[in-house]
């Protein structure tokens, strides 16, 4: 007899504490031991990916930018905010469709599938011949980013025990930093490998510069944003007229290609881990649940098996007694307390993205350089950003396993909102007035803004992304978890790819100042919004955490 046929001998309405300790007894592990670390480790090549996906962008532009005969896209503005739109869109969708699959398929099935998404993304990037062939394998890649961020979390929130959760959740978060610092860190070594981005000219029939090679800084130097004369529409005319006979543009590919390592890593890895015990729960497979527990728990740390089965059980129970009136996120729109909890959960994941953290990920180089740093070294000086998030993320672990989770995120959004504000007053004071005069800034106010940068951060990574994360993965009930999840990290990444698309042209329209004053104010609101409607989530199972849940917002 196989063991989901024994498991429809004992439905889960009925079980007693009698027959579910015989369960356990009689139902052996479903495979080989895996401690708690190794899942994590494996499952959080995901959040690597999604790391390294949205943070290689930023060390990969300035050789988009190049003209085609250079070897890059020769990208407009447009095409720069596409490029990051595209993924963020893709994203999205990938958020909302990949929780729905992990509920009916299991958390570890969507994350292999999810691999296999990270692997054709990659490749198809890295070789499409332009970006309008790019843009169709920037939302495959983006789906698998946004389906990794629905999922990982929650396998990892339901097969963590209790007295370790959060900071095994918190692992997700320093993967993700992990890769962004990893592809901070390639990009910078690709950079300093190629010399910085360089063009060699045959010919200007314009006559602004003589045949010969050069630094493409001393290009983008013609335009107005740089001190020149140029628009941005007229430097790119003159662009299409220069007869170029080289350029080493083609650097981004090298950097968007790695990606491909770890995402076959990860299809091979997460085959070997088990399934979620509480998914088994949730599809009444009690002996799969068992056995599933049985190689990820030691009774002596965890406590008895059979007390933590019970509590899936009963909470399972609890879910059995409406199961006719659920009809996924349709029931839960109808269901009162779980549509104010939704609501709480899109908050708090769009609060992730209204810090301006992608402000930094992605176009933390080209702020730089509106402040007078050269291409080369705003690309090298991104690794500082990926080092604080790391060391941030790193120290969210520890601030998560000893204060609670609305003290870190409220102290977070205001720090944040204070730094912010920091990068907008240095803009505004130092710099503003030398780009208006098309002077060059003094060199210190790029590096204040470098040191901010670097500081916000490490506030963000060590906070809010920690608390955000790990929340995501708690608050939602189990049969729902899923697409409730993924409906809230839907509407972050919305948020995201709203941000994404408008920073470029509310720093070309608006000026660093005021765009950061915005970001600053908000985040300022957004904390006194949290002291009135944040939850709190600390030392509680998640079965327990449902019943919280269900009374606050009842």
């Amino acid at each position: 007899m196989t063991r989901r046929a024994t498991a429809q001998e004992v439905p889960l309405k009925e079980i007693t504490p009698a027959a579910m300790q015989k369960a356990v007894e009689a139902t052996p592990p479903s495979g080989r031991h895996r401690g708690i670390l190794a899942i994590a480790g494996v499952a959080t090549l995901g959040s690597l990916l999604f790391g390294y996906d949205t943070g290689v962008i930023s060390g990969a532009l300035p050789y988009m930018y190049m003209p085609f005969d250079a070897n890059g896209l020769q990208l407009t503005s447009f095409e720069e905010g596409a490029i990051g739109g595209t993924l963020l869109v893709g994203a999205a969708l990938g958020a909302l469709i990949g929780g729905r699959l992990s509920d009916r398929y299991g958390r570890r099935h969507n994350i292999t599938m999810l691999a296999l998404l990270f692997l054709i993304g990659a490749l198809g990037t890295t070789f499409s011949p332009t970006v309008w062939v790019m843009y169709p394998f920037r939302v495959i890649l983006g789906f698998a980013v946004g389906g990794a961020s629905a999922t990982v979390p929650v396998y990892l929130a339901e097969t963590a025990p209790k007295r370790i959760r959060g900071s095994i959740v918190a692992i997700d978060q320093l993967m993700i930093v992990t890769g962004q610092l990893l592809a901070f860190t390639m990009n910078a070594m690709i950079n300093t490998a190629k010399g910085g981005p360089r063009i060699t000219i045959e010919a200007d029939p314009s006559g602004h510069v003589a045949p010969g090679s050069y630094s493409y800084d001393a290009l983008t130097a013609l335009q107005t944003s740089k001190g020149g004369t140029m628009s941005a529409a007229q430097f790119h005319d003159f662009l299409d007229q220069l007869t170029i006979v080289s350029g080493n543009g083609e650097a981004w590919r090298y950097m968007l290609v790695i990606c491909s390592i770890p995402a076959i890593a990860l299809w091979i890895g997460i085959r070997l881990m088990p399934e979620s015990s509480r998914w088994y729960v949730a599809k009444e497979r009690l002996h799969d649940a068992i056995g599933a527990l049985k190689r990820v728990r030691e009774e002596a740390e965890d406590g008895p098996l059979v007390d933590e089965m019970l509590e899936m059980v009963e909470a399972r129970q609890h879910e059995l007694a409406e199961e006719a009136r659920r009809r996924g996120l349709g029931y839960v729109w109808r269901t009162p307390w779980l549509r104010k909890l939704l609501l709480v959960g899109v908050f708090l994941a769009i609060v992730n993205q209204t810090t301006g953290v992608n402000t930094v990920m992605y176009y933390a180089p080209k702020v730089l350089e509106y402040a007078g740093m050269s291409t080369s070294a705003s690309i090298t000086a991104q690794v500082a950003n990926g080092v604080m998030s790391v060391i941030g993320s790193a120290i969210g672990i520890w601030l998560i396993m000893r204060f609670r989770r609305r003290q870190i995120l409220i102290a977070d959004v205001t720090g944040v909102g204070v730094c912010l504000l920091g990068i907008a007053a240095t803009f505004q004071l130092a710099i503003a007035g030398h780009m208006s005069a098309g002077t060059t800034p003094p060199a210190w106010a790029a590096f204040l803004i470098l040191g901010l940068m670097a500081v916000f951060m490490l506030i963000v990574q060590s906070s809010n992304g920690t608390v955000v994360w790990t929340m995501m993965g708690e608050i939602f009930p189990a049969n729902v978890r899923g697409v409730m999840n993924g409906t809230a990290i839907f509407c972050m990444w919305v948020a995201n790819a709203a941000i994404t698309w408008t920073f470029p042209p509310m720093m070309e329209r608006l000026g660093g100042g005021l765009t950061y004053t915005i970001y600053g104010a908000l985040n300022l609101v957004i904390a006194v919004v949290l002291l009135k409607i944040m939850p709190e989530t600390s030392g509680r199972s998640l079965e327990q955490i449902e019943q919280d849940m269900e009374a606050r917002y009842s």
